[in-house]
């Protein structure tokens, strides 16, 4: 964990597919071994990959914050639209999700809530990384939702869906209202609203959560309480 009081330092780096990826590298204290102020001061340098060309986003945050609210509002005004497409999928058995750079964490967490809740087996994994592996599963009886949002990495997320698609693969897509080269290459397309890159994952996730939880509805399950998990963890 950083110190509570580090004066952060953000230098450019390579790596990734588009990704935000950040690694401490070093804590330089301040006025001595302490940091002359009881160890509470210093200087946390962070590597952070290239994709981070416009640092200057960071700043744009707190212009965007009125803007979210609206953002999420119009994500979820689709939301009958994915409770018909859980419908269609909940007697799958397993799901895989794709997803790069920015937005490959919200791959992983749209698995990791159609998991824990409808007890269906899915998968997160890095669009880039698909054919080392996730790619000998894809068949007519495993579904493939695809985040295919405006970005950097745009082209080649389309190019993962033909793949998909090559092999009978049923895709779910998650892309900006009105995409037709999503759409064409998509058995089912869930919509959201365009927003900023940097500001996706907060706009994709809402209709990944709204999938998992009518599936979970559709099989029955409890989803307030889901099977073997705990509002809190208290052994390792």
């Amino acid at each position: 964990m950083f110190h509570d009081r580090a004066r952060i330092h953000v230098r450019a780096g390579h790596g990734g597919d588009g990704g935000l990826s950040f690694r401490r590298e070093k804590f330089v204290p301040r006025g001595g071994p302490d940091g002359g102020d009881g160890g509470r001061g210093g200087d946390v340098v962070l590597l952070c990959d290239d994709s981070m060309r416009d640092l200057q986003s960071f700043k744009r945050w707190p212009h965007h914050k009125a803007k979210r609210g609206r953002h999420g509002e119009g994500a979820l005004r689709h939301g009958d639209h994915v409770k018909e497409v859980a419908h269609r999928y909940s007697g799958a058995r397993d799901f895989l999700f794709l997803g790069r750079g920015v937005n490959y964490p919200i791959a992983l967490e749209g698995a990791l809530k159609l998991k824990e809740i409808s007890y269906i087996h899915a998968e997160g994994y890095p669009a880039g990384e698909m054919k080392h592996g996730p790619i000998a599963l894809i068949d007519r009886d495993l579904p493939v939702v695809v985040i295919a949002t405006p970005g950097r990495v745009y082209e080649k997320v389309l190019s993962n869906m033909q793949e998909v698609r090559a092999r009978d693969g049923r895709v779910i897509a998650v892309a900006v209202e009105g995409d037709e080269r999503v759409a064409a290459l998509a058995d089912e397309v869930l919509s959201v609203p365009r927003v900023d890159e940097d500001l996706s994952p907060l706009v994709n996730v809402v209709p990944l959560q709204l999938l998992a939880y009518w599936v979970a509805e559709r099989r029955g399950c409890d989803i307030d309480q889901p099977r073997n998990l705990a509002k809190s963890v208290t052994v390792e």
